[in-house]
């Protein structure tokens, strides 16, 4: 039984998590060898790591100092108890990080994080340390980005995706074109028009199989697509109306290669894999400079800003709500005296946290009605109730850069153009107060 496939949106969202959780992994530290990581790859049994840190445990008995004895028992005692709770190893595997680590103020305080990956994991690794090992889920994003291959020339297609190192053959065919006519006289025109039109239908044929093939429920299913060939087929296919529109927008090569078939598959992978490498990048700058369109042609179809943003979205006129990956603000849902819900918005060190908390009709503090979340998760879970596509970006690029400093790296490309007077209410913060803060949260 195999996991299911998250849509584009979901896959996205789950790599930020994924990321997030990594950077808080890697930056705590224990007292001691206090933190156990555990990777449990797919079809393996739970009993199976059970008996091998019930031996751990035995071995861990037998360590000279009392502390560092204490606190490795500790973490195999707590690992064991989270094991407990699976009776089977979840399709894609089971990853689990325990342990006792070292606050900012120099506390000890017990962490536990155990779940499944995204992707199947083929890796086991049992290690006790006083840092967590998460190579093996930097791993898994770095191969994450699927990518669609069609070779093409006079002797036939094949069809193939390429994720990380695995390459995957889908299909392949062989044709037989007739070549090109050298007689003169009036079969010349004949023979010529057969054989455009035998190309013609070859062309379309692998314009039909390439929907089939990467494209599932509307939806091209690579993240870019690679056309490769010896002659001028992949050229025509790229520029007919044959491709479907949604596969000509995910072109990020076209290669001329020497060979067809599984020789020239390989070799349109070395020539295209620096634009491969570069396909994120290219996608967010794409993404932004669209939005920057936006403001620049003045169409009102464009949002910026926490406060605005939220309000357009509660209009559901957000089409695509674009958000930095490490926008640190914290969403608290608070009720005054009267029993009235106020949502507030805050960021680390934020200078007007305590005017905010307090209700403006009797300047008394309002209580916390939920529990504090950060604003990116709480948009990541409540995201498709508005109607609208999440993107993340980085501020890697100069665009990326320029979202997060000058449009407090929150926005939206809308439908259509609100009304400015809907959105005049008091914002909670200032652009440039926003972005003077960029410390972490703790773990």
């Amino acid at each position: 039984m195999s996991a299911p496939v998250p849509d584009a949106a979901e896959q996205n969202i789950q790599l930020w998590k994924m990321r997030k959780l990594i950077k808080q992994l890697d930056s705590a530290r224990g007292a001691g060898t206090s933190m156990i990581s555990l990777v449990i790859p797919p079809k393996s049994q739970i009993s199976q790591f059970s008996t091998m840190l019930t031996q751990e445990y035995g071995t861990a008995s037998n360590i000279k100092s009392r502390v560092n004895r204490l606190s490795v028992l500790a973490a195999i005692t707590s690992t064991q108890q989270r094991l407990k709770l699976y009776n089977r190893v979840p399709p894609n595997g089971l990853v689990l990080f325990v342990g006792t680590i070292l606050t900012d103020e120099g506390k000890e305080k017990k962490v536990s994080f155990d779940f499944e990956p995204h992707k199947p994991i083929n890796t086991s690794l049992y290690l006790c340390d006083n840092k967590f090992h998460t190579e093996v889920l930097q791993e898994l994003l770095e191969s994450d980005s699927k990518f669609g291959f069609i070779v093409m020339d006079g002797n036939g297609t094949l069809f193939g995706t390429l994720a990380g190192n695995a390459k995957e053959l889908i299909q392949k065919f062989t044709v037989d074109l007739p070549k090109k006519h050298g007689r003169g006289g009036q079969s010349a025109l004949r023979f010529s028009r057969l054989r455009d039109e035998k190309r013609h239908n070859y062309v379309r044929k692998v314009g039909e199989l390439a929907v089939q093939h990467f494209i599932t429920n509307d939806k091209v299913n690579v993240a870019g697509l690679v056309l490769a060939g010896s002659a001028d087929f992949k050229t025509e296919l790229s520029q007919s109306d044959l491709l479907d529109i949604r596969l000509q927008a995910k072109i990020v090569k076209i290669v001329d290669i020497s060979y067809g078939m599984e020789v020239g598959w390989q070799q349109a992978i070395d020539l295209s894999s620096e634009a491969l490498s570069n396909v994120k990048f290219v996608q967010e700058k794409k993404l932004i400079q669209k939005y920057f369109d936006e403001i620049a042609q003045d169409t009102g179809k464009y949002i910026y800003g926490v406060d605005d943003t939220l309000k357009t979205l509660e209009l559901g006129a957000v089409e695509t709500l674009i958000i930095w990956e490490n926008l640190d603000l914290t969403r608290h849902v608070l009720r005054n005296a009267a029993g009235e819900i106020h949502i507030v918005h805050t960021w680390p060190g934020d200078p007007k946290r305590k005017e905010k908390f307090e209700d403006k009709a009797t300047g008394l503090e309002m209580e916390a009605a939920e529990e504090a979340q950060s604003l990116l998760e709480w948009l990541a879970e409540h995201y498709k109730e508005f109607g609208c596509a999440l993107e993340f970006v980085s501020d890697k690029s100069q665009e990326g850069s320029q979202f997060v400093k000058g449009f407090s790296g929150i926005g939206g490309i809308l439908r259509y153009k609100v009304d400015s007077a809907t959105l005049m209410n008091d914002s909670d913060f200032e652009d440039d107060e926003f972005y003077g803060s960029d410390s972490d949260s703790d773990i």
